[in-house]
């Protein structure tokens, strides 16, 4: 047995037989330790034991128990991220039955097939909005005879409101007081323990199978390369519908830590700055928005901006220094102190002033991105994984980051690069196949047991992790150059900070070019400090000043690529890419596909005649 297999084979061998195995220990072993933080109605943070969250859930258990529900059959969770989000996993989880996630902004027709496909038998709906995208379906009457409602309304029938649930379960376990630890026993690492439905970028979403054993191993693997500590706090704000953020459930389990819980995306960086948090894990996108409102914020004119622009350029000098561990020189050494004084603890005061490290994940950061932030004194470290593989199957470590990697394998996994530089991964936290769906299943796992990754990379000397792109997403121009759309895309949105959204295209054609969309928060507070403060997103995104901005930006971000991913043109929407209008997945990948017909007039003008020749 090679090292790899003898490492895997330790691993699984420690990690508890399930992650209802794991959730009974913690709450047993730790129930006086505070668990969650969390904002009530009124915005007051509350605090949470394990102890009582144990007694919530295992109520939760038992009524879900006692409605009838069997040995891994489906409940459906359709909430933004909050604490009865988790609790209700936990619920689900201890009364031996499999967690079916679906976002909260996913279209009614979806929601649909994802809740038929998974034949769930019980929602959990955020709200009354929620509860709607069930109900319009009279297809799903008999099957989901109760939908329980966190924050809506009940109607004496079908929806329970959740207090109204949590005492049904409280009843019923004090008359089966066995019934929960019952279901637990039932448990190990091959029962299903979560069915997440990917995102679908192209065609219809399909159902992932994850088993306990492959929560269970990842959390006892991580916890191996010492990331936390009991004593952290973490603010969760990712969206537990995804894979990233149910991963993060199951490290909390095992490395004993506090978290604050609060999904809305607005209230972020407000939030860091109360809960002074020692991490946190968030897309790309998140950073790109911190670093773009620095940029473009008020900080950013006059004399603050100099000095602050002056901050930077020292930082950037010092990076290497910190990267190596050595010693700077003097001068540079008292200039980086003076640039802290001034303008890098101001900033991370604003994030609470704790921050250790951040982990990004989902999609590529801009290694470009991730240096600002280092040379601020804040490490953003990089990890990759899909949800067929449990999210996290290779992360950097805080402590010997390496800009645009995305670090070693997690220990255990066997990974390996096959012959058309595809990524291929094997080991106890790879799906065992789609819900359903045996063809797709045989179409990514092959007879060895390899899953193809379909994303295009290679292994580095000390088996650092780098990607070029998605194996399908690559542009061939006509000149016969491969073109990765995500390294152009990052480009542009690592330079020009007032755009949230970027497309490329030119496959086929002589040149690339890119359909744009502008930063609602940033364009509009632009139009008020320039004097349309009653112009619509609409109008200012087509005002030849922004245009203008951009073209000086965009020269800035075709300086960084070779000669033919430049962007030769390029057109700004008038309006955002959403999920209801396809544009988005319920997780904010573009539909690359579907833009680019959607926007097909436009696109078509950006490649005339005469600069095809």
């Amino acid at each position: 047995m090679d090292d790899t297999a003898s490492l895997q084979q330790a691993i699984y061998d420690r990690s508890p037989r399930s992650l209802a195995a794991m959730v009974a220990y913690r709450v047993n072993a730790s129930a006086d330790k505070k668990a969650f933080i969390y904002p009530d109605e009124n915005e007051v943070w509350r605090e949470m034991t394990w102890g009582e969250a144990g007694e919530i859930a295992y109520a939760v258990a038992a009524a879900l128990i006692g409605r009838g529900l069997a040995f891994e059959e489906r409940v459906a969770i359709a909430s933004t991220t909050r604490l009865e989000w988790i609790l209700a996993d936990f619920a689900i989880s201890v009364a031996a039955l499999a967690t079916t996630t679906v976002y909260p902004n996913t279209a009614a027709e979806e929601v649909d097939f994802i809740l038929t496909d998974s034949g769930a038998k019980l929602v959990f709906a955020e709200n009354d909005k929620q509860v709607a995208k069930v109900t319009a379906h009279s297809s799903l009457d008999e099957q989901i005879p109760t939908i329980v409602t966190f924050t809506g309304q009940g109607d004496g029938g079908r929806v329970i409101t959740w207090d109204d649930f949590v005492a049904e379960g409280r009843a019923y376990l004090k008359e089966h007081p066995t019934c929960v630890d019952d279901a637990i026993a039932l448990t190990n690492h091959d029962t299903l323990s979560t069915l997440i439905y990917t995102s679908g970028t192209t065609g219809r979403p399909k159902g992932v199978r994850l088993h306990h054993g492959a929560w269970t191993y990842l959390a006892e693997a991580i916890n191996r390369l010492e990331l936390s500590t009991v004593d952290d706090v973490q603010f969760l704000w990712l969206p537990l519908s995804h894979v990233f953020g149910k991963s993060l459930i199951a490290f909390q389990l095992r490395f004993n830590f506090i978290t604050a819980v609060d999904g809305r995306i607005d209230r972020i960086v407000d939030n860091l700055g109360v809960i002074k948090p020692n991490f946190m894990c968030g897309a790309p996108r998140i950073f790109e928005k911190v670093r773009a409102a620095a940029l473009t914020g008020a900080t950013s004119k006059g004399l603050k901006g100099k000095i602050s622009r002056w901050a930077f350029s020292v930082g950037y000098k010092a990076v290497p220094y910190r990267l190596e561990g050595t010693a700077m020189p003097k001068t540079l050494a008292a200039q980086n102190a003076l640039a802290d004084k001034l303008v890098f603890s101001k900033l991370r005061a604003k994030m609470g002033g704790n921050i250790r490290f951040m982990i990004s994940g989902s999609a590529k950061l801009s290694p470009q991105v991730q240096r600002w932030f280092y040379a601020a004194g804040i490490t953003v470290i990089e990890g990759y994984g899909l949800t067929e593989t449990s999210a996290v199957s290779f992360v950097n470590h805080y402590n010997d980051p390496v800009f645009g990697s995305l670090g070693p394998a997690t220990p255990g996994l066997e990974r390996k690069i096959a012959e058309d530089g595809e990524i291929c991964m094997r080991g106890p936290t790879i799906m065992r196949s789609y819900h359903n769906d045996p063809e797709a299943t045989a179409e990514v796992i092959d007879a060895e047991g390899w899953f193809h990754t379909g994303d295009i990379g290679h292994l580095d000397e000390r088996g650092m992790l780098w990607i070029t792109d998605r194996k399908k997403d690559l542009l061939k121009t006509s000149g016969g150059k491969y073109v990765a759309p995500q390294k152009v895309e990052g480009s542009i949105m690592a330079n020009v900070p007032y755009v949230s959204q970027a497309v490329i295209v030119g496959d086929g054609h002589k040149y690339i070019a890119a359909l744009l969309v502008l930063d609602r928060t940033a364009l509009m507070l632009w139009g008020s400090r320039h004097g349309h403060p009653e112009a619509t997103y609409e109008e200012l995104s087509q005002r030849p000043e922004i245009r203008r901005s951009i073209d000086k930006l965009m020269a800035k971000a075709n300086e960084r690529l070779e000669r033919w991913e430049t962007v030769k043109k390029y057109a700004i929407l008038d309006h955002e890419l959403t999920v209801e209008g396809g544009g988005v997945t319920p997780n904010m990948k573009i539909r690359r596909a579907h833009v680019i017909k959607q926007h097909q007039e436009i696109v078509d003008s950006l490649f005339d005649d005469t600069d095809e020749r």
